[in-house]
């Protein structure tokens, strides 16, 4: 074994992953913030770097100032407002695909938000007919991204991506040495993680460590903390990401691959140092990333990507302003509220506990009992999260299909995003009786389109040319609808149509198989794929914009027609295809071009390629036979 570790050491040398020195392992050059991947361009993909573009930047001024435009919550009333129908994916992916974006996203970008406050006026300054939700606050809050370090003024306003552009386990590890040796277990929490055991520091449950876990809170690393953390951040949980509280299936996610590492952990002997076991730990777990984002994530969407075709020191793998502030804003896909199943003898406490916070709590059934996260109670919640558990989440998401990945957006996310109920009722948390649950409005759509204009990006078409795409020359061209023309002998419709709440009525639903699903029936808030309206969504963009050269790229992107076998529109997939493209070849270390996989396996059996389900199997306490081979794809059954 002596020789084989020695091998190992000498073998990885300059590129196992450390992000620091080591007794028995050479300094790695992979590290934390991504810095120096590319040797030739240092700080190609680094943290604190502008987000790259690829389009000429579209402000009102040419620098700064953002373009002007319809309201964006006006727009959100007309075309992401779902009216409380839930409509599914068209081709049964599971909610893990939106809980895997999230997850993504969270190792590959964050804007520095740190900008001006520039909110959203709220009704124009009188009612919105199509308006259901009170606003006491009179705006929906909103701040600019801060402009990148000497940009803005003389020359083209550029935006921060504060973390690395690679998939490099970021969520998990963090950025810099302070934050990682605050997450390691054991050890001083002196800012070198180096000295401290290769393990990470999970609490007694073996879910993260609460900001309070090494004694004062107010030394832990920062969280973001809104919502029910707002009053109490110190409850926050810690992670490499400062928003692992998102919501509990992030959290829940993130406590996964921490486990996971730990695991790891386990499978090496301990005739090598804490160090060596953490690199290792590490390069697998960022591996284990990669080669599922590439192997079951994109393939799911139906993102297929050409080839591999090696690394190549030329592609700069930063992520694109258009990319993050555009294309990956698939907020469309979350569900508006959580399921899972516990075990019958969960303590009466546990589900107490539970029913106070808002959840619905099912009778016992076949030894389970159900429960239902709405998605506000699932914010910001790690409590929640904790008394749940990572597996009876994961599974539950990994159960159902998620909604389709189309223009409307749940109200959680789309008129209470993030925020504390002000009545103390936990039944008006969901569906139509959510507005009389809260007194303000938080949009993530109108919050969409407002930081594309912030980030002075292209418009639809100007987007479309830039990735390579004719430009659309009507509204129906974009939606693939037969009609841009509201309807002339419908009584239901009266006065100005784009500001009468009728049109946005489903006269007709279908399901996964093309069936028609009656309105009333029980089955049409939970099998519905297709959805038809009383007016196109072609006509309401027609009577918003006037003209499809008007729109905003990430309205028009959410509004395509899905290309076949994909979860997305043309615009939409080809951004993604470029960007994937460019993390994967861009990346000195991806796992198809790293020698140190192979080692590790022949020395230690250790092999990073690994579906998610058989690391939620692994590490959640779910066997491997209740979750699909592919969780990625709802169960059909």
């Amino acid at each position: 074994m002596l020789a084989l570790v020695v091998g190992l050491v000498v073998a990885m040398g300059a590129t196992l992953v450390s992000p620091g020195a080591g007794a028995d392992v050479a300094l790695s050059d992979q590290t934390l913030d991504g810095g120096g991947n590319n040797r030739a361009h240092p700080t190609a993909g680094q943290a604190n770097t502008p987000y790259l573009r690829v389009a000429p930047a579209n402000y009102a001024d040419g620098k700064s100032q953002p373009v002007s435009g319809p309201n964006s919550r006006f727009v959100s009333n007309r075309v992401f407002n779902d009216v409380h129908q839930n409509i599914f994916s068209e081709r049964g992916v599971s909610q893990i695909v939106w809980l895997w974006g999230q997850f993504i996203d969270h190792n590959v970008g964050l804007k520095d938000g740190n900008g001006p406050v520039a909110n959203i006026p709220y009704n124009n300054g009188s009612p919105d007919p199509i308006e259901t939700f009170t606003n006491n606050l009179g705006v929906i809050p909103f701040q600019r991204s801060a402009a990148a370090p000497g940009t803005g003024v003389n020359n083209t306003r550029q935006q921060t991506n504060t973390v690395s552009s690679f998939i490099d386990g970021w969520a998990v590890y963090g950025g810099t040495n302070a934050r990682l040796d605050f997450l390691r277990a054991g050890g001083p929490n002196d800012g070198n993680p180096d000295n401290n055991s290769a393990k990470m520091a999970v609490d007694a449950n073996n879910n993260l460590p609460r900001r309070n876990f090494r004694g004062n809170a107010n030394t832990a690393p920062e969280m973001d903390h809104d919502g029910r953390l707002a009053a109490n951040p110190g409850n926050a949980v810690v992670a490499g990401d400062v928003r692992a509280n998102e919501n509990i299936g992030l959290t829940a996610i993130q406590t996964l691959f921490v486990r996971e590492h730990n695991r790891i952990v386990n499978a090496l002997p301990n005739t090598i140092s804490e160090q060596l076991k953490f690199a290792i730990a590490r390069r697998i777990v960022i591996s284990e990333e990669q080669f599922i984002t590439y192997n079951e994530f994109l393939p799911a969407v139906g993102v297929n990507l050409p080839a591999y075709r090696g690394y190549n020191p030329n592609i700069n793998p930063a992520i694109s302003n258009e990319f993050a502030t555009v294309a990956y804003r698939a907020h469309s896909m979350i569900h508006g509220e959580i399921e899972a199943d516990v075990d019958a003898d969960t303590p009466a406490a546990t589900l107490d506990f539970l029913r106070g916070q808002g959840v619905e709590v099912g009778d016992p059934e076949d030894g389970e009992i159900e429960l239902v996260v709405p998605l506000n109670v699932a914010f910001f919640n790690p409590d929640v999260m904790a008394a749940i558990g990572v597996g009876p989440i994961l599974e539950g998401l990994a159960g159902e299909s998620q909604y389709k990945n189309d223009e409307q957006i749940d109200n959680s996310m789309r008129s209470v995003l993030f925020q504390v109920p002000v009545s103390g009722n936990p039944e008006c948390l969901d569906g139509p009786t959510l507005p009389t649950c809260f007194n303000g409005v938080s949009d993530v759509g109108a919050l969409d389109i407002e930081r594309g204009r912030d980030h002075g990006m292209p418009t639809y078409n100007q987007l479309r040319q830039a990735e390579g795409l004719a430009p659309k020359t009507s509204f129906t061209a974009v939606t693939g609808e037969a009609t841009e023309a509201f309807p002339t002998n419908d009584p239901t419709i009266t006065g100005n149509p784009i500001n009468d709440p009728n049109i946005l009525d489903f006269v007709q639903l279908k399901d996964i198989n093309g069936n028609n699903v009656p309105l009333d029936s029980p089955d049409a808030n939970n099998i519905a794929t297709v959805g038809i309206r009383r007016t196109t969504l072609a006509a309401r963009l027609k009577a918003i914009y006037g003209n499809v050269n008007n729109m905003d790229a990430f309205v028009g992107l959410v509004a395509e027609k899905h290309v076949a076998g994909s979860e997305m529109g043309e615009l939409q997939r080809a951004v993604w295809t470029q960007q994937f493209i460019q993390l994967r070849e861009g990346d000195r270390f991806f796992y198809l071009n790293n020698p140190d996989l192979t080692t590790i396996r022949l020395v230690f059996g250790i092999d990073y390629r690994k579906r998610l389900g058989d690391i939620i199997s692994q590490n959640a306490g779910i066997a491997r036979g209740d979750l699909e081979q592919n969780v990625f794809f709802a169960p059909t059954g």
